[in-house]
């Protein structure tokens, strides 16, 4: 289905439900938000795979790992994207990790006074490249991600580099806090490009579901995104793990950037085989707009 938008209101014709796009200096955050809406925890305790876009705090245990995901957003807004890293462990230094990632809407045309669209195509994508660097300093996790966007629409063009740092700690057995700064070019506490994520996670359960089953879990999660120039986000969820073979995790979202309101779910199912993780993750729909879809594989190659 073609979307026709006025040139000069694209981003905001298009982009309608996404937060605060008007003060926002950057329209490409607002297709990270769409990203986003597929996650089923809340960001700052998202693990492996592409979670450094989310927190940078991600070691890893084995000597590397590898990792590609698809997005894929409702049919309205017409957004896809994909998401690739590739970590490596470099001995007592930590990890080091290249992430890449792009956002894009296609099939936009032009109009003006007339519902005829105009000749040529609106072009509206953003995509970013980092590196980081990630260490287990005793139970916690540190990192720090350094990454360059850029961002076109139509004939405009943006760029900026974010600098992020992110840590995980346990305290005791059953609590884990979570905290990062997600797209950060400047120190200020209202630029709706950019967030500070916190969250908590307590294991409320921990056993074997059956005699011969691995180690299970049952975690409750709750989170918050800050320090964006409009009202915290919040996430509540659980997830249920069996061993390394599967895990489902669900969360109730609240964006306080929508006009609408109102909390959205989503759900991620993630199937372990080998060194292969494979994770399908959904949201029915964010602000009216349809649903989004994720699908994401990575492998870890031990030491």
């Amino acid at each position: 289905m073609r979307r026709h938008v006025l040139l000069t209101l694209a981003s905001l014709q298009l982009l309608w439900a996404l937060p605060c796009l008007a003060a926002q200096a950057d329209p490409g955050a607002s297709l990270w938000r769409v990203a986003s809406q597929t996650l089923a925890v809340p960001p700052a305790l998202a693990e492996g795979g592409v979670a450094v876009l989310w927190n940078p705090a991600q070691p890893i245990a084995g000597r590397a790992a590898a990792a590609v995901e698809a997005i894929q957003g409702s049919q309205d807004l017409g957004a896809t994207g994909l998401v690739a890293s590739g970590r490596v462990r470099t001995g007592p230094l930590g990890s080091l990790a290249l992430v890449y990632g792009r956002m894009e809407v296609q099939d936009l045309v032009r109009t003006s006074t007339s519902p005829a669209p105009d000749a040529g195509a609106l072009t509206f994508y953003t995509q970013l490249i980092g590196g980081n660097w990630a260490r287990e300093i005793g139970p916690a996790a540190l990192g720090v991600t350094a990454a360059r966007h850029s961002t076109r629409l139509d004939q405009d063009d943006a760029a900026r580099w974010t600098v992020d740092v992110g840590a995980a700690v346990p305290v005791g057995r059953r609590l884990r806090l979570a905290a990062a700064t997600h797209f950060f070019s400047r120190v200020t506490g209202d630029d709706p490009a950019q967030d500070v994520y916190a969250a908590i996670e307590v294991l409320a359960w921990a056993g074997r579901p059956w005699s011969d089953a691995p180690a299970s879990s049952l975690r409750l999660r709750y989170g918050t995104a800050l320090a964006h120039g409009f009202g915290a986000d919040h996430y509540v969820g659980g997830g249920f793990a069996i061993g390394a073979l599967l895990a489902v995790d669900l969360l109730a979202s609240y964006e306080g950037g929508y006009a609408a309101g109102g909390w959205q779910p989503s759900a991620a199912v993630t199937v372990g085989v080998g060194k292969y993780r494979v994770e399908v993750a959904a949201n029915p729909g964010a602000a009216g707009l349809g649903p989004a879809f994720r699908v994401g594989l990575e492998a870890r190659f031990p030491r």
